[in-house]
């Protein structure tokens, strides 16, 4: 039985070779075999190859553009035309240099690597999938990169900010004619009488922390502004407070609000400078000055009104396990959970400047808010318009709203530009 089937599979094996060997009715080696397959032919080259300067630009790009190859067609599996490389270069006479490479059935490629006031002649060639070239297929006169003044696709994004601008502009006149602007309670600032009070209470000091961005970032002025009024109420309730700073110039200017507000209550002699102090800029460094200092002076009342990162769990964390009443505001966005989590009282984003207003009554500031308010009330209503568009359009093919949908997504919305 072993035997037999030992010169099956020789069998097998000899039947498999014959089927390799014979061709035609004729023997010839398998190596001969190979030999004689023709090598792949290259593919069709591209047509009509043109560059034009990239619209929008500083005057560093061109676009190149072609008629794709007949042979880059989806019928074609697989593909004769895997890709398409794209050569360039700088005078009549010198030797095309390939500066990016675009996949198959894309006809476009922007070259961002060009130069004011030089000419460039581009060719594109198609490419095989073994590597097969097709011939070269050239610009027929040379192009050069221009800069725009202005941004077309912007156009639409200027005109809104012109708009918010104009009312921004226009509610700060009014403010300042004396026009009264209704901003609604703020919950969160009744929990800053609340906090100063318990402290008080406790005769244990308030901390307050006004982020760890410099004077220059709004954020940062908006704490100063919510400073004024806690420093106003530590000065009516005496009680201490301390304000560690991780910016000289932020120590300066609250030096300064809380100062003045001392003196606006009729108790500068209380003030107190050198609770108002420069820890370092050093993120990590100032937090752990900060939670040093709230270890051992176990403050009653914490206020955090600034822009924070990853320190803001750390010194809510903190503050909770000291048992203190804690309030605190940001508009950084990704901040925000901590303080949630960890706070009594948080003011969320736009709520934290609206505080600042609130407080301030300044004209400027209460004018901003008004207009920022109606720029919002605009974008509502672009996005109540492109609902109802959208909704329309899953009902009832209308041509008409479709374009003015497509408009409203790719121009109003996009960077399309004003013409559709």
């Amino acid at each position: 039985m072993k035997n037999r089937q030992y010169w099956r599979t020789w069998a097998r094996a000899i039947c498999l070779i014959g089927c390799l060997l014979v061709k035609n009715g004729s023997y010839v080696t398998f190596a001969q075999d190979m030999a004689n397959i023709e090598p792949l032919s290259p593919p069709a080259p591209p047509s009509q190859v043109v560059a034009k300067d990239a619209p929008n630009d500083t005057g560093t790009s061109l676009v190149v553009m072609w008629v794709l190859s007949p042979d880059d067609r989806d019928e074609f599996l697989p593909r004769r035309v895997i890709g398409y490389d794209i050569l360039r270069k700088t005078s009549e006479s010198g030797e095309y240099v390939s500066v990016g490479e675009q996949t198959y059935q894309k006809n476009r490629f922007t070259d961002t690597k060009c130069e004011r006031g030089k000419a460039y002649w581009y060719q594109v060639v198609a490419i095989g999938p073994s590597g097969e070239r097709s011939e070269g297929v050239a610009t027929p006169t040379p192009t050069g990169p221009e800069p725009q003044w202005i941004d077309g696709s912007r156009l639409w994004f200027g005109f809104e900010l012109s708009i918010v601008c104009a009312a921004v502009l226009y509610y700060i006149g009014r403010a300042n004619k004396g026009d009264h602007f209704t901003i609604r309670h703020i919950p969160g600032l009744d929990a800053v009488d609340e906090a100063v009070g318990r402290a008080t209470e406790m005769g244990r000091p308030c901390l307050f922390v006004p982020g760890i961005q410099d004077i220059n970032d709004i954020q940062t002025v908006a704490g100063v502004t919510i400073l004024s009024r806690v420093a106003g109420l530590t000065a009516q309730y005496d009680a201490p407070l301390e304000v560690p700073t991780s910016r000289s110039l932020v120590m300066t200017t609250a030096r300064e609000t809380v100062q003045a507000s001392y003196l606006a209550a009729g108790r500068p002699d209380a003030y107190r400078e050198d609770n108002i102090y420069y820890l370092t800029d050093e993120q990590f460094g100032y937090v752990a000055g900060v939670t040093g200092s709230m270890m051992r002076e176990k403050p009653a009342a914490c206020f955090y009104f600034g822009a924070f990162y990853a320190e803001s769990l750390i010194l809510a964390e903190t503050g909770n396990s000291i048992g203190a009443i804690q309030v605190a505001g940001t508009a950084e966005s990704s901040q925000l959970p901590f303080f949630v989590a960890a706070c009594d009282y948080t003011l969320i984003g736009e709520e934290f400047f609206a505080a600042s207003a609130y407080l301030s009554k300044q004209p400027a500031q209460l004018g901003s808010l008004k207009g920022q308010d109606f720029g919002k009330l605009c974008g509502a209503g672009l996005i109540a318009i492109g609902c109802l568009l959208a909704t329309t359009i899953s009902i009832s093919e209308f041509p008409m709203i479709k374009t003015a949908l497509d408009y409203l997504k790719n121009n109003v919305l996009g960077d399309g530009g004003l013409l559709p």
